[in-house]
């Protein structure tokens, strides 16, 4: 069972922990895909990586999120139902970590794929931007 190489742009499965139920006193999210942002450096130990959430929920209110296309979705064998990475909380852990899980239907492997980089460019804009303006709320594991 090999993990993959933390890259940024990648989607795992992570048992994401949303800052609400951090708040309520859990300690363990659904597993769920999530986006990976950014890692530290692979010289570092231990190393962390900072993970988004992907979810069917629409966001609104304070909520920010950027819808995946279909397209996207389908090449990297996520379900067809909208979903969005939300870039307004995220999750700091360790990699590699307890949370992550196999892809359903695929034993032993953790990642879907990768986010294109031009979809990318703008998850990584609009999450720096958020955090820069501290609207950005983090769970650390």
């Amino acid at each position: 069972m090999a993990f993959p190489e933390p890259k940024p742009g990648l989607v795992v499965r992570y048992d994401y922990l949303w800052t609400h139920e951090a708040a309520a006193g859990h300690d363990q999210g659904k597993d769920r895909p999530t986006c990976l942002v950014a890692a530290s450096d692979s010289q570092s130990n231990p190393r962390f990586v900072v993970l988004l959430p992907i979810t069917h929920m629409r966001p609104g209110g304070d909520t920010v999120g950027i819808e995946i296309p279909a397209k996207v979705k389908q090449a990297i064998g996520l379900d067809d139902t909208p979903s969005w990475v939300i870039v307004s909380e995220h999750n700091v852990d360790e990699w590699p970590n307890a949370g992550l899980s196999p892809v359903p239907g695929k034993l032993g492997v953790f990642g879907y794929g990768f986010i294109p980089p031009s979809l990318f460019a703008q998850i990584k804009a609009k999450f720096l931007e958020l955090a820069r303006q501290n609207k950005s709320s983090a769970v650390r594991r």
